[in-house]
């Protein structure tokens, strides 16, 4: 029982002591491993991976990657500055590549470090479906949610340490331990990776929309994506939401955006 109730304190007091505020919805998040441990890892590896890749540059495509991504770092800016957290950018190092590859992916991390996928040119289409992309995926970056990953990571680990002293001279410790181990995967972290998503979803659309692209585009690019098929899993353990769910929320979410846009002084959208 002893041990039980210091773990439990362990636990609260971790969970307490390490967090910190996503800007765009004012909430508290998990924050076990600070920014400043996170971003050195990130630009490291992702100048790795440049050297270990072909990096496209010069050409119309490239250079409407760097664009886009200027535009939805400047609309970040404008964003955080406006609601009280000027200088959060502060040590970020934004960069903006695109890479030859028939993978249809795109990636921003901590530290706004972006990759952008050739393969997903034929479906983004144009700037205004480029921007959707870079907007989720910098949303990401922003909302800290690699951070949060991470920590949520090392709870679950420390989780699985405190089952298995707590079990130990049970019987049915194995048991447990299974338990566990199916119920935080399916029932925390895949719905904390889902909420993630959403989160990127709507935050991504706010800055396009700052940016001056049109976050209707947003939905029909992601109809595009869901008329590439392909077999999914169901959305309860799948650590996105369905396509279908993420095209009616983004269609949901497209006049606050417009709204929000407004606020900045943008009242036409680029499509």
């Amino acid at each position: 029982m002893k041990i039980k109730k210091s773990l439990s304190i362990l636990f609260l007091g971790m969970i307490v002591v390490a967090c910190s505020t996503n800007p765009f919805t004012g909430k508290q998040t998990l924050a076990l491993v600070p920014n400043s441990q996170i971003l050195p890892m990130a630009f490291q590896q992702y100048s790795q991976f440049l050297s270990e890749n072909k990096v496209v540059s010069g050409t119309a495509d490239a250079n409407m990657v760097k664009s886009v991504g200027q535009k939805i770092a400047a609309a970040s800016e404008r964003y955080l500055t406006a609601n009280g957290y000027a200088g959060y950018l502060t040590d970020y190092r934004w960069e903006y590549n695109l890479v030859n590859s028939k993978e249809v992916n795109a990636w921003c991390m901590p530290g706004g470090k972006i990759v952008i996928y050739t393969g997903i040119l034929p479906i983004t289409k144009n700037e205004a479906g480029l921007a959707a992309v870079m907007g989720h995926e910098v949303a990401h970056a922003l909302a800290n949610h690699g951070q949060q990953r991470m920590s949520a990571d090392q709870l679950q680990q420390l989780g699985a340490v405190g089952v298995g002293v707590a079990t130990a001279n049970s019987k049915n410790a194995a048991i447990f331990n299974t338990a566990y181990g199916l119920g935080s995967s399916v029932g925390v972290m895949l719905p904390f990776s889902r909420s993630h998503e959403t989160e990127a979803d709507h935050i991504g659309l706010v800055l396009m929309a700052i940016a001056g692209y049109e976050p209707a585009v947003a939905a029909e690019l992601w109809q595009r994506m869901q008329a590439q098929g392909g077999g999914a899993p169901p959305e309860f353990l799948s650590t996105h939401p369905s396509s279908t769910t993420r095209i009616q929320n983004i269609q949901a979410w497209v006049p606050e955006a417009k709204a929000e846009a407004r606020k900045f002084g943008v009242t036409s959208f680029k499509r």
